[in-house]
């Protein structure tokens, strides 16, 4: 798929240089930055005190920008990937990532370092999808969830760009989108999301698991695919 001759353009609410925008380019694609959402931090305070929990799980950098600064000295941090460790800002934390950046690996890092359970304080989004929360239902891992933020609309709300694709990276981006790219090509990083976009009324030309790698293989696949059309 080639637009005159150039690469399709593919709007995502992510910098230029931002790790996924690079995805986007190696797959084929011109990223193009669209930044129509915000966050809205909450006011809400932690669920138990922070110094009383075996320890603290971040799953993405924008909670990690709201609990920085709550986090007493030498909070032991579990944190589902890189950007969101580099998020905390902190040199008097202790900070340990799992193998991979998936909630199903920072599972597995709480039950290998805490293998006979605890409490732990979970700083997430309002609409993160609650992976953590139900695999530890009826285990020795308590999990008490801390909602830190919340992603709403920008206003006043952003123009679309002149692309031909969109990339939405959370429900609600695929709620906000869905009306706004009848015309486009719609692709969706998670489950979730492409369940949004179904349930406004538009279904989506391809989505994948929160994953880089599949993501990558999601778009170089599509516009393979377009080329042999």
């Amino acid at each position: 798929m080639r637009v005159n001759g150039a690469k399709p353009r593919l709007a995502l609410a992510r910098p230029v240089h931002h790790p996924l925008s690079d995805t986007v380019r190696k797959a084929g694609w011109e990223a193009v930055p669209y930044a129509f959402t915000r966050l809205q931090p909450s006011i809400l305070p932690p669920p138990i005190p922070l110094a009383s929990a075996s320890a603290v799980l971040l799953l993405s950098p924008s909670g990690a920008r709201v609990a920085a600064s709550r986090l007493p000295a030498g909070t032991l941090c579990l944190v589902q990937g890189l950007g969101t460790a580099e998020a905390l800002g902190r040199e008097d934390l202790e900070i340990i990532l799992p193998s991979e950046a998936r909630a199903e690996a920072l599972w597995g890092l709480l039950q290998e370092r805490f293998p006979d359970g605890g409490g732990f304080v979970l700083a997430r989004g309002e609409r993160s999808r609650e992976y953590l929360e139900e695999a530890a239902k009826g285990t020795a891992w308590r999990i008490h969830p801390w909602i830190t933020h919340r992603e709403a609309p920008r206003e006043p709300f952003p123009p679309m760009p002149e692309v031909e694709g969109v990339l939405a990276l959370s429900p609600l981006q695929a709620e906000i989108l869905a009306p706004l790219s009848h015309s486009l090509l719609r692709f969706a990083w998670g489950e979730g999301t492409a369940r949004a976009f179904a349930k406004a009324g538009v279904p989506v030309h391809g989505h994948c698991e929160p994953k880089p790698s599949l993501l990558w293989a999601m778009l170089a696949q599509y516009l393979t695919q377009e080329t042999l059309c």
